[in-house]
């Protein structure tokens, strides 16, 4: 928003400065982005009145004029612009004036005809960018006042930059309000009488969209002149506020709609048939606007229409057709409140922004329509001439005044602020705001005015008290805070000591989206379906993940393409699997996920460029299991995995509850997603990973250890690993150490079976064992090897 100091003082005048006036609408939220003045620095520039206006002897292009500036004697003064002419009154740079840019008038001689001062344009005094001509002042403008003082240039324009809940200060009247309870300063409207209707035509109107539009205000005013000048005044207050001046008629809208906050528009009746319809639009219609472009029309857009055609896109921008011209003679004047819920984005879709869809979309105050078109009526009558019909207001019972009502408890504000504002000072600040203020025992009881779409609940209102004391008026506290230590269970471990785990075994970690590609996902996980998002950032952004794997890959990829072919990388986060019984239907799980490719190990001399495998996956995984819960019985089983291959890939669990997976990613999950390495990954569910049992001390044996070395043959494919349970096992307490240290398969075992040989450390806390007592235990093992896996000592 942007207006001038001057148009503002006319509605509230407290004696403050400049500056003053500006930190206090900054402080109040308003925050103020730039003041300019509104015109360049210049002096010795009066008005004054063309006497003559002729032809230069020896310049076609020249005119040699007799200017009275109000001296003893006309100034002879050569000038080019073409609208000069006898009897105009017009800006004079007498000799010594100096315009901007330090350029000094002096004395000069124009083709051989001296020249006693300047005319001067709009852009020469640095009012604007660029002007047609010489500045025509109004005929009433006193001859030898100085321009500055008449025009009253030093002024400046203030730009605002306001937040979308404030749409409230969209005008001078919300400006007004807001500077004069900061104030405790009255407001000085201008007074708008209703103009008495001389002719009773009026056009019907039709609202058929009570969501977008339940109220419209029309009126019929005939013979308006529009050709017109608008007043000098009214240019100038709207060049100050960043519009520039068209015509007459567009200008008074414009006016109004700085003035009050409402916007407004105007149709030539001559091309309105028969009827004004608020609808929405048609399926394939088109508009051509103001601007000459033409667009084609979506069905859930609103335009004003008649009977035939569409006249305006509502509350957006006019219709080139039903625009108002110099041909024009009788016009109808609109005042609407369109719905925010409609308007908003609404403009943007057909790539537009209006100072009246900015209003619109922000919010608009209900119950302004009519007084609006009464000032515009007031205003044009009185530039313009013309013929006033009756005013038209259609609202439908859907609309009316919905007054909002909110309580302010008085223990609350002082609480919030923390200060204990006087009462009287309170009910007044409420009063000024337009809230009517009624007083209770617990404080006030407000009706929020229809031009504060912000307010709507008590801290609102507390809001709203802060501002206008003044944030630099409230006590500064320093906050006061005690420590205080979070329970942290001893049998739960962090999961920054597994990422310190896994920086430790050479990972890095990564931090990728949460929403990932649908075809890399559902290449991995082709039997879970994601969650779709509404309205993704892009397509291969668009379902959340259901794994990390996903970006992990992703990543892998990545860097593959930028020659980093080593790459081990975890993402500790959450996956978001669709769960109908879950809350918002979405289960969301906290995992720990890895990937490795390439060597096992980087470039050395002394180093085999040996790949990495499955068993290096698996033993770092095991390295973090173990670092969190040596004690407790994880397991390692053959099972399937969509994104895995089926050979080498296991499914974990700690103490017979899955905690996750491990293995290689499928050759053609790599192919489908162009992974050309191969890669190996695994994931951990955080909540069963770290949890584990409190240690325990245990006496430490004085008693001498004994190692037993037992070599078996099994089938080919029996699991070294449920076997090496089953030791643990039958060995008991006992056995306090089990190393399996060979796999064998070849020469000297049949081709179906293998051979595995561990090594027992058996040893007692308490004596020195016997043989018999190691017999015992080893003959038990090769016992219960053979009863349940088939197998046999060897040789």
């Amino acid at each position: 928003m942007k207006f001038s100091e001057s148009w503002l003082r006319e509605w509230v005048n407290p004696k403050i400065s400049r500056n003053e006036l500006v930190e206090q609408i900054t402080m109040a939220g308003l925050e103020v982005d730039a003041v300019e003045n509104v015109a360049g620095a210049f002096s010795g520039v009066v008005v004054g009145h063309v006497v003559e206006c002729g032809p230069h002897p020896d310049a076609e292009k020249l005119q040699v004029t007799k200017i009275d500036v109000g001296q003893a004697e006309l100034l002879d003064i050569v000038c080019g612009a073409k609208n000069c002419r006898q009897g105009l009154k017009v800006a004079v740079a007498t000799i010594g004036a100096v315009l901007p840019g330090n350029f000094k008038i002096k004395k000069a001689k124009l083709r051989g005809v001296p020249s006693f001062g300047m005319l001067c344009s709009e852009a020469e005094l640095g009012m604007a960018e660029e002007a047609p001509g010489i500045m025509e002042l109004p005929s009433d403008a006193p001859i030898g006042q100085d321009i500055r003082q008449y025009l009253q240039l030093d002024d400046v324009s203030i730009e605002v930059d306001l937040t979308p809940n404030r749409a409230d200060c969209l005008s001078i009247a919300g400006l007004a309000r807001e500077v004069g309870v900061l104030n405790n300063h009255d407001i000085c409207q201008p007074v708008i009488e209703p103009v008495k209707a001389s002719h009773q035509d009026i056009l019907p109107i039709e609202l058929t969209a009570p969501d977008a539009c339940a109220k419209y205000v029309g009126r019929i005013i005939k013979n308006v002149d529009v050709t017109k000048a608008s007043p000098l005044w009214l240019v100038e207050k709207l060049r100050r506020s960043g519009i520039r001046s068209i015509d007459p008629i567009v200008d008074v809208t414009n006016y109004v709609m700085l003035e009050l906050g409402q916007p407004m528009h105007a149709f030539d009746l001559a091309n309105v048939s028969e009827k004004i319809a608020v609808r929405y639009a048609h399926e394939q219609e088109k508009l051509t606007l103001l601007d000459g472009q033409e667009i084609n029309l979506t069905a859930d857009t609103l335009v004003i229409a008649d009977s035939q055609k569409a006249l305006a896109l509502a509350g957006i921008f006019g219709g080139l057709d039903s625009g108002v011209s110099v041909n024009t003679q009788d016009i109808v004047l609109e005042s609407a409140f369109f719905s925010p819920d409609y308007m908003m984005g609404k403009a943007r879709e057909y790539g537009l922004h209006t100072d009246s869809s900015h209003r619109f979309e922000r919010g608009v105050d209900v119950n302004i329509q009519l007084l609006a078109i009464e000032r515009a009526t007031q205003l044009i009558i009185e530039i313009c001439g013309g013929e006033v019909g009756p005013v038209n207001p259609v609202e439908l019972p859907t609309t009316g005044e919905k007054q909002v009502s909110v309580e302010l408890r008085k223990e609350k504000l002082d609480e919030r602020l923390g200060v204990s504002i006087e009462t009287a000072i309170v009910h007044e600040m409420l009063q000024r705001l337009g809230m009517q203020p009624e007083q209770t025992d617990k404080g006030w009881v407000t009706q929020v005015p229809s031009y504060r779409f912000d307010i709507s609940i008590e801290v609102d209102l507390i809001e709203e008290v802060a501002r206008i004391f003044g944030y630099n008026n409230l006590p500064t506290v320093a906050p006061s805070g005690y420590l205080k230590m979070s329970a942290q269970p001893e049998n739960v471990k962090t999961l920054n000591s597994v990422k310190a785990s896994l920086v430790t075994l050479g990972y890095q970690e990564a931090i990728t989206y949460s929403f990932v590609d649908p075809k890399v996902q559902a290449a991995l996980h082709p039997d879970i379906e994601g969650l779709t998002l509404p309205h993704p950032i892009s397509a291969d952004m668009s379902v959340m993940r259901v794994s990390c794997l996903p970006g992990l890959l992703s990543s892998v990829i990545y860097n593959a393409n930028r020659q980093q072919n080593r790459v081990r990388l975890f993402e500790a986060g959450l996956k978001f699997i669709p769960d109908e019984s879950a809350e918002n239907g979405v289960k969301q799980t906290h995992i720990i996920s890895g990937v490795i490719t390439g060597l096992k190990a980087g470039e050395h001399w002394d180093i085999d460029k040996s790949p990495v495998d499955f068993f290096d996956i698996k033993g770092d995984v095991e390295a973090i299991i173990s670092e969190i819960d040596a004690t407790a019985e994880y397991e390692f089983k053959i099972q399937s995995h969509s994104a895995l291959h089926p050979g080498q890939s296991a499914a974990i669990y700690k103490n017979s509850e899955y905690l996750g997976f491990v293995g290689a990613v499928h050759p053609q999950v790599t192919k489908t997603i162009g992974l050309k390495t191969k890669a190996f990954v695994f994931e951990l569910q955080t909540d069963v990973l770290l949890q584990s049992k409190i240690t325990t001390a245990q006496a430490i044996s004085k008693y001498p250890s004994n190692r037993r070395d037992l070599a078996f043959t099994v089938d080919k494919d029996s699991q070294i690993g449920l076997i090496l349970n089953e030791i643990k096992k039958v060995g008991g307490n006992q056995l306090v150490e089990l190393n399996l240290f060979d796999v064998y398969e070849g020469a000297g075992i049949a081709e179906e079976k293998k051979s595995f040989a561990v090594s027992l450390i058996i040893q007692d806390v308490e004596k020195t064992l016997e043989e018999k007592d190691i017999s015992a235990i080893t003959d038990a093992v090769v016992a219960q090897l053979k009863a349940k896996f088939g197998a046999t000592l060897r040789d």
